[in-house]
């Protein structure tokens, strides 16, 4: 998986999350407290899903695969929740039938927690992207890792009401050994892609049409935005490519856990 760099809104939102992690990090010890064998964060009772139901254990492994069998296809959208392309996004998913993992960066979930409650409603899942989506986040400190993967979680939980991040995916794929462990043993799998359609490079949307074409034999997992910029073209991109991926006899599910 390469890992997607230079792109000059995360830069900003990293720098304006700076201030917002420092606060929740303050305020609570929780996220550097975390027990990363499974067991529940100290000062994690506060959480709105928090004692509710044990955390499943989930694969510790990066998931590739579709809960749909080998013809299922896993339709992934990050960087959201955004207030001008999600709810288009939502809406062209719900006229074509088709269930997605929203990846979402936890300040964006907090500043919009009206569409995190949206995405559930409409039955997609959920997947955690850290706090403010630093892409060399391997190169960072446990503490950091812990920091980033934990206050993002608070963060979507309490926005969505109560519901957890089935998956956890990092930044550009800048997983580690430690973040894939401490992500597992709090429920949520670590979570790929097969695809990239490259559409936060805005290549057009016959570009990302043939990427999906070509490229869907690798694996069923393929990584969409509705966040970041300008997301009309992944929207035109959508509309060709779901029915296209019907008509080739595949179903639309959800990743393995």
């Amino acid at each position: 998986m390469a890992k997607h760099k230079g792109r000059a809104w995360h830069s900003k939102m990293f720098a304006a999350a700076i201030g917002v992690t420092a606060l929740a990090a303050a305020a609570s010890m929780w996220t550097a407290q975390a027990d990363t064998t499974g067991g529940r964060p100290q000062g994690a009772a506060s959480s709105p899903a928090a004692g509710k139901r044990p955390v499943e254990k989930v694969a510790v492994d990066i998931a590739h695969a579709s809960e749909s069998g080998p013809e299922g296809v896993n339709i992934t959208i990050d960087d959201g929740p955004d207030p001008v392309w999600t709810p288009q996004v939502l809406r062209l998913l719900k006229d074509e039938g088709v269930k997605a993992t929203f990846c979402m960066v936890g300040t964006q979930a907090q500043a919009y927690p009206e569409l995190v409650k949206k995405v559930v409603a409409d039955g997609h899942r959920l997947c955690n992207h850290t706090v403010s989506h630093d892409t060399a986040m391997d190169t960072k400190s446990e503490a950091y890792q812990s920091q980033q993967i934990l206050d993002a979680e608070r963060m979507i939980v309490k926005a969505s009401g109560g519901v957890r991040s089935q998956y956890y995916r990092a930044p550009g794929g800048a997983f580690t050994p430690y973040s894939r462990q401490l992500a597992a043993s709090h429920g949520m799998r670590p979570l790929g892609w097969n695809v990239d359609t490259k559409d936060f490079e805005h290549p057009g949307a016959d570009a990302m049409v043939a990427t999906v074409k070509r490229e869907i034999a690798n694996g069923p997992t393929v990584l969409f935005h509705d966040a970041g910029g300008e997301r009309s073209q992944t929207l035109a991109a959508l509309r060709e490519v779901l029915p296209w991926l019907r008509e080739q006899g595949h179903t639309f599910g959800f990743p393995v856990r």
